[in-house]
């Protein structure tokens, strides 16, 4: 049975960390908001499910429904070979997750640190300020804590967790995508202090179902509409 991942059509988002593990997994999937009446279909499932996710990304794998990236990828990892098998590794490779969460989420309030509902030119004045600070102290801080990890690895440094592929490592490779698409030139100046952290984007990048994946219709390219947005002005 094909699991069932509703998200946005048009974007990467949140969605696309589910898409990578999934991808990775080489498990059968229906994206399903992309499929002809998706979107009315994802609608639904949040409008009657019993347990109605607060925004997608939700995964359905048969009667079992399950909302947010960090939570969905807790769920994947265990059932495909993506974390640790003992509690407390999977629980250290989920503190990681959600960590990368608030990357993400930071990363979304450079272009709109007034509100969600706003336009981003009804707020350029104070995107301009908050970039600011997240290009010289939080996009350095959180990959210094990443390569921080990478170097503690008791299994070597090409891994977030262990010695094998993990889930956060497929995240660490889309917030990496993601932060050298939206701030190129910051992103590249921070890397050059994270160089593990670099290697293991460029390992993944190198898989063979992630390459596929990135050569394919399936990946959604980055466009001024999902999280990681391209505003020259933004990046300094």
């Amino acid at each position: 049975m094909s699991y069932e991942l509703y998200y946005w059509p048009s974007i990467q988002g949140r969605g696309e960390f589910v898409r990578l593990a999934l991808e990775e997994a080489g498990a059968a999937y229906v994206d399903v908001a992309r499929e002809p009446k998706g979107l009315a279909a994802m609608m639904r499932m949040m409008d009657h499910a019993a347990h109605p996710p607060f925004a997608p990304p939700f995964l359905k794998d048969g009667e079992t429904i399950v909302g947010q990236s960090a939570a969905i990828l807790l769920y994947l990892g265990a059932r495909h070979d993506l974390a640790p098998k003992d509690p407390a590794g999977g629980l250290w490779t989920h503190q990681i997750q959600l960590t990368i969460a608030d990357f993400v989420a930071e990363a979304h309030d450079t272009h709109h640190p007034v509100g969600v509902g706003l336009y981003y030119e009804d707020q350029k004045d104070e995107a301009l300020r908050r970039s600011k600070e997240f290009r010289e102290s939080r996009i350095p801080k959180f990959l210094n804590w990443f390569e921080t990890i990478l170097a503690r690895n008791p299994a070597g440094d090409a891994h977030l967790v262990g010695r094998t592929l993990t889930y956060v490592d497929l995240s660490l490779f889309q917030v990496v995508e993601g932060l050298s698409y939206a701030f190129p030139r910051a992103t590249q100046r921070a890397l050059k202090d994270a160089p593990r952290v670099a290697a293991l984007h460029a390992a993944v990048a190198r898989r063979p179902r992630i390459r596929a994946y990135l050569d394919s219709p399936r990946r959604i390219p980055f466009n001024e509409e999902g999280i990681f947005r391209h505003y020259p002005e933004l990046d300094g």
